[in-house]
């Protein structure tokens, strides 16, 4: 009786064969092809370095009063590497940007109370709490904050003049427009003020 069995033709087994050390081969090139100098494409992405520092991108977006997406970036940056004092302090500031002030009040405390030395949490806590009405105890914090500062910060001795001045006189302080400064780690300030 025959065999049903029949072997495979020659051409169809070497087809299989050079598709085989073709897929062989292709793990043996170079991991990337370089562009073209002169292409009109984009270039590709490059997985080899890591993405831009979240707190970085939130600094930047509060600098240009985007505070929604700087809140996002914040809460990315704490995904990342935990709720640190400068991410509580940004989601805090944030939050005073978009008038939340019982969530802005809320995240400077716990700021404050992670890291009890470090005067610009203290200075944008005091800014919440005088934008609250809180004035006494905004001018006990903001000369804190200038205590721990050491008199370095123009932002934070503005601040600090302006809750005396509110607090010495307050009626006359009732109807003036002022602005005061947030500040963050570094030499940048936020200025925050009031909507006519």
């Amino acid at each position: 009786m025959p065999s049903p069995y029949r072997p495979a033709p020659a051409a169809p087994r070497r087809a299989l064969a050079l598709l085989a050390l073709a897929a062989l081969l292709s793990g043996c090139g170079p991991d990337r092809i370089t562009p073209l100098k002169d292409s009109p494409f984009a270039p590709g992405i490059d997985h080899r370095h890591s993405g831009a520092d979240h707190i970085e991108t939130a600094h930047r977006l509060m600098n240009a009063g985007e505070y929604e997406l700087a809140m996002d970036a914040f809460a990315r940056a704490a995904l990342a590497d935990g709720m640190s004092t400068e991410i509580l302090t940004g989601l805090g500031t944030a939050n005073l940007g978009l008038g939340r002030l019982g969530q802005a009040e809320e995240m400077l405390r716990r700021a404050v109370k992670q890291a009890p030395d470090w005067p610009e949490a203290w200075n944008n806590l005091g800014v919440v709490l005088m934008e609250r009405g809180k004035t006494a105890e905004a001018q006990q914090i903001f000369q804190r904050a200038y205590a721990l500062d050491n008199g370095e910060s123009d932002a934070i001795r503005d601040n600090l003049r302006l809750a005396l001045a509110k607090t010495e006189k307050p009626a006359n302080n009732g109807q003036q427009n002022q602005g005061y400064k947030l500040v963050r780690r570094g030499s940048s300030e936020f200025l925050i003020r009031t909507t006519p």
